[in-house]
């Protein structure tokens, strides 16, 4: 039996609601003031009052609420609520509303992100968690037995479409945002557990939750709400492990691998970074070496790896090489894919020249091993055309991409080396050839401009610091060093920077005069 009572506190400024359930009562205060002008009250007041007004009368409680409508102190209130309210006679309908009521108030509590937050519960969202949960468990009991009796009427199966909301409500608010460690059984660990067995006890089918999306045939279930809350399913099935002993095992890893792409791009889209890291690497783990299939490149889940690859960079630097290092431990063809996709997207010279160096890895194992066109034949083109690239042509910043450039020549003075390879294709030594000419012709013009310009801030500085004036506003206004502005050095250290970026200059021109030597050995030698 659901029953709301409404009264006011001792104060009489507020009044609250008061639900009970099989002896167990709870208390939820609506912070309204009962002499609140009706203009100052909001939308969700009134829909508010509204449920408050349906809930009373679900209960048998339409005597107590006439007479608080009655209250004069109450006549905003009673414009809200008088002639306005319409009730389902359905109790699974009364129930569905009374939770969806609670989990709305829920909902507008902060998460607490830290142990000690938790602990505190300055807020009460892990007390009311505990509550909702308790107040929910008769209902999930009463379901139970029906569906063990096997004689559940349709009243019956709308109120476990009802839980079956909460349920999904309850994944999105609070625990998609809630910091869960199994290690440490938190009160919110504990509830995503609560929920989790509550799904198994009306006999929901996590695999249909997951993979097959059963939840349209819920009409009144959203769809980010669906997308979101799978998410979370997965994270707490396939990461924290709960409930896992009732997922079927007969799921081929490379399927959920699939499936498990769109959640997360969920994750990647809430931001949800920590989730995203554990659900991607648990996926992939049990993905055995090479069994990634070529069909998998045409689903466009697995196009967003690059941008959740680059996020997971920037975001912790010892976690990204292990991921990438599971990636490219599958089939040959998206290893290959991958890396173009990141050296278009990432944006970032770290990472890229992350990905050249593995690049020239996949080459050389191709070498070793059976050849493949992926990394040794006409698809090798098209990774070198992004390699061997400078994104401002002539006036990039040379510094700031230098991790890219040094890694790119180790790339071409390694291909040039196993020429005798390469050259098994004319046309894809050819090919090579006339990108290698096109990027060391741009890049020797590049350390030009840029020697020449270092090297008369340089002397400027010398000038300066001999004649000891003072250091003029102009100098060196534009001069960015992995973004930190020279400018704002002394000058003592604006000179070693300079110094340091001449010799990073000569190292690069070091290498392309070593690149122009290995060619001339190449050409000189008969074949």
């Amino acid at each position: 039996m659901l029953k709301v009572q409404i009264g006011t506190n001792l104060c009489g400024k507020y009044f609250l609601i008061s639900t009970a359930c099989y002896g167990v009562n709870y208390t939820r205060h609506l912070f309204i003031q009962r002499e609140t002008p009706e203009e100052d009250l909001k939308p969700e007041d009134y829909q508010q009052f509204r449920d408050v007004g349906a809930a009373c009368l679900s209960g048998g409680d339409g005597q107590q609420l006439l007479k608080f409508i009655q209250d004069e102190k109450n006549q905003v209130t009673s414009l809200i609520l008088d002639g306005r309210l319409t009730l389902d006679e359905s109790r699974a309908a009364s129930v569905g509303l009374a939770l969806s009521a609670l989990h709305k108030q829920l909902s507008r509590l902060p998460v607490p992100y830290t142990q000690q937050q938790e602990e505190a519960d300055e807020h009460g969202l892990c007390c009311c968690c505990v509550a909702l949960a308790t107040f929910t468990r008769p209902f999930v009991d009463g379901v139970k037995k029906k569906d063990e009796n096997c004689n559940p009427t349709p009243e019956d199966d709308e109120l476990k479409a009802e839980i079956l909301k909460f349920c999904m409500l309850s994944l999105k608010e609070p625990l998609l945002e809630a910091e869960l460690n199994r290690d440490r059984k938190s009160t919110l660990w504990l509830f995503a557990v609560e929920i989790m067995i509550i799904l198994s006890a009306i006999r929901e089918s996590l695999p249909g939750l997951l993979f097959f999306s059963s939840l349209r045939k819920f009409t009144t279930m959203d769809t980010d709400l669906s997308k979101e809350s799978a998410a979370c399913l997965a994270y707490l099935l396939f990461v924290q492990l709960i409930a896992m002993d009732t997922f079927p095992a007969v799921f081929n890893p490379v399927f959920i691998l699939q499936c498990n792409m769109e959640h997360i791009n969920q994750l990647l889209s809430r931001y949800a970074i920590s989730k995203l890291q554990a659900l991607f690497a648990k996926s992939l783990e049990k993905v055995e070496d090479n069994s990634l299939p070529v069909g998998v490149l045409d689903l466009e889940s697995f196009y967003s790896a690059p941008q959740i690859l680059y996020l997971i960079n920037t975001s912790d630097c010892y976690f990204f090489p292990n991921v990438l290092c599971l990636f490219y431990t599958n089939t040959i063809s998206y290893r290959s894919l991958l890396c173009r996709c990141m050296l278009k997207t990432s944006h970032h010279a770290g990472v890229e020249g992350y990905i050249v160096n593995n690049i020239r890895s996949q080459i050389q194992s191709t070498i070793k091993g059976e050849a493949n066109k992926w990394f040794l034949g006409t698809e090798l083109l098209l990774l070198l055309e992004l390699v061997l690239s400078l994104p401002q042509a002539a006036e990039t910043d040379l510094l700031t991409n230098m991790d890219k450039i040094m890694e790119s020549l180790n790339l071409l003075r390694y291909l040039l080396t196993r020429d005798k390879e390469l050259k098994s294709d004319a046309d894809v030594w050819e090919e090579l050839c006339r990108i290698k000419d096109e990027y060391l012709k741009m890049l020797r013009v590049c350390i030009s401009m840029s020697r020449a310009y270092y090297s008369a801030e340089m002397k400027a500085l010398k000038e300066e610091r001999k004649l000891k004036q003072a250091r003029s506003t102009r100098l060196l206004k534009t001069i960015t060093v992995k973004h930190d502005k020279v400018s704002h050095m002394s000058p003592e250290v604006q000179y070693q920077v300079l110094q340091s970026a001449l010799v990073t200059f000569d190292l690069m021109e070091s290498l392309v005069v070593r690149i122009d030597e290995i060619t001339e050995e190449k050409q000189g030698k008969p074949h």
